[in-house]
């Protein structure tokens, strides 16, 4: 039976499995790997993986299709650690949400027979972890596709039929592209929010202020409330585009 290892059962990765599984890939096992013991069992419980592995080695080796579903950092550990377990000809793509460091990364580590290509749904929350998953959280969503160096035709049709098939659309496009628009749409967006509720909150009246504050106020701030791990590596692995557009917004 053909399998997909999910690696990061979060959000995005629980969704992924909730999704495939909604969608009737009955013939595909479903394996899940997710360092936070509580993490893995939800997700688990939620019938999103077929099953969990702890070990990340025994995880990938029987894999043919390895999808990293984790913050950007630690996607260069993943692959560093996978890259001697994997079978050859085993495909590998990702969620992350920056893309040129990521498919640097898969050249470096990667053996030419195991095909990478780079994957980013454009979908998400505010919430996070396998609690806040949902099966149709792709639906509609613009799912971009970035080939790596060395992967094949085959490989790249199996990661466009995967966006297909949670029924995301397929969206190619180049790395650094990429990276300099997501900067623009997504990552100020949170640079603005949390810089918001910083400054803000630190004012000696913050107290009699907080009464006051409406929709405005909770509308604008609402991205300060996801995960600030992702965010930390967004913002650590897409510097020089970030820092463009936050240059922009203060010229304007």
């Amino acid at each position: 039976m053909p399998r997909i290892t999910i690696v990061g059962l979060g959000l995005i990765g629980t969704s992924l499995g909730l999704a495939l599984k909604k969608r009737g890939l009955a013939n595909v096992e479903i394996l899940g790997h997710e360092v936070e013991r509580e993490a893995a069992i939800r997700s688990k419980k939620l019938g999103a993986v077929d099953g969990i592995e702890r070990y990340l080695p025994s995880a990938v080796e029987k894999a043919d299709m390895v999808v990293i579903a984790t913050p950007v950092l630690a996607i260069k550990d993943v692959l560093e650690t996978i890259a001697p377990h994997l079978a050859e000809g085993a495909i590998v793509t990702d969620t992350g949400s920056t893309k040129t460091k990521v498919l640097n990364w898969a050249v470096e580590h990667l053996s030419p027979s195991n095909s990478f290509v780079g994957g980013h749904p454009m979908a998400g929350k505010t919430e996070s972890g396998p609690d806040a998953a949902d099966a149709d959280l792709f639906v509609g969503a613009p799912y971009c596709i970035l080939p790596g160096k060395n992967a094949t035709p085959t490989a790249v049709q199996v990661v466009t039929d995967l966006a297909r098939m949670i029924e995301a659309v397929p969206y190619f496009v180049d790395p650094f592209e990429h990276d300099t628009y997501v900067a623009a749409i997504s990552h100020l967006p949170i640079a603005i929010s949390a810089a918001m509720v910083a400054s803000v909150s630190r004012s000696p009246s913050w107290k009699e202020m907080a009464r006051l504050a409406a929709g405005g106020f909770r509308d604008t701030t609402r991205l300060a409330q996801a995960d600030p791990i992702m965010n930390r590596d967004i913002f650590l692995t897409n510097q020089e585009a970030i820092g463009y557009w936050i240059d922009e917004l203060i010229k304007e």
